[in-house]
């Protein structure tokens, strides 16, 4: 509510103007919008150079709009990258729930289920989260050889799952770490155990950090090349690898490269939309906090 000063001026609550409080926000839309555009005109440049032909498809001419609107690109982008999409899919989506799932469990248990040396083993948990992929890249390798594990998925699946599981753990730990101590007492008086407590309490007012954790695995995994080049074959390869081969050997089709690069980051922004409201909460909630 604003009010009217002896002057006859009229000032906001806390006694600036009105019309300067106007202009901040007019000057904070502007900013925003001029960011926001300038963020999409990447995107622009994919989605206009995809529905050019390829004739039409050169750097000279990225800004501009198709003279003539095409599906060549897309067609054959999507030929090249279906088995790809189907084979990311297959990989993320396990790695992702598996490794999310195993993080709660072990965030409730290190944040409220104490043991003896629960710190020192929470310690080598968050160890995992800073060891590179090279560095572990041909043992691992040699290791799933001689288990007789190599080709097929199911060698990235279990390395983005282990990779996923101390990020997933301390996330999911913080979080439990804000809910109160009351309801786990009340359970614990109602004669709950630790696992009747995480299914019966924890786990229904889990949804945030499932988000969080959720989008960051799907997105570790799907974006990754190193793993799926190393533990794959040519049967196996996720998108990312099948997209770093979409190029011409004389010629570059660029309508083609755009249409798939499109193409490939479709689920993880589909993932966002459908999870980024969560995805907020558990940041507001502490879930990467600590």
């Amino acid at each position: 509510m604003s009010v009217q000063s002896a002057s006859g001026r009229v000032t906001a609550p806390g006694g600036r103007a009105a019309g300067t409080t106007r202009r901040g926000q007019t000057v904070k839309f502007v900013v925003l919008l001029a960011l926001a555009v300038l963020f999409l005109l990447p995107m622009y440049v994919l989605l206009v150079t995809g529905f050019k032909p390829f004739a039409e498809a050169t750097a000279a001419r990225a800004w501009s709009l198709p003279q003539t609107w095409s599906g060549e690109g897309w067609a054959a982008a999507w030929e090249a990258l279906s088995s790809g999409l189907r084979n990311s899919l297959m990989v993320a989506v396990p790695s992702a729930v598996v490794s999310a799932v195993l993080g709660s469990m072990n965030g409730f248990v290190m944040a409220r289920w104490r043991f003896p040396g629960a710190d020192t083993v929470f310690t080598l948990f968050l160890f995992g989260m800073f060891i590179p992929y090279q560095a572990v890249m041909i043992p691992l390798q040699q290791m799933l050889v001689g288990a007789g594990l190599m080709g097929g998925l199911f060698p990235l699946i279990l390395a983005h799952t282990v990779y996923g599981i101390p990020i997933c753990t301390l996330i999911f730990r913080n979080y439990y770490a804000s809910i109160p101590q009351t309801l786990i007492e009340a359970a614990r008086v109602d004669g709950a155990g630790m696992l009747r407590t995480y299914a019966s309490v924890v786990l229904p007012v889990s949804a945030p950090a499932f988000a969080v954790t959720l989008i960051w695995q799907f997105t570790s995994a799907w974006n990754d090349f190193l793993f799926a080049v190393f533990l794959t074959g040519p049967n196996s390869w996720p998108v990312t690898v099948q997209l770093n081969n979409v190029a011409g050997s004389m010629v570059v089709p660029y309508n083609q490269q755009m249409a798939a690069a499109v193409l490939a980051s479709l689920p993880t922004l589909v993932v966002y939309l459908l999870l980024g409201r969560y995805f907020m909460r558990g940041l507001m909630a502490g879930a990467l906090k600590g």
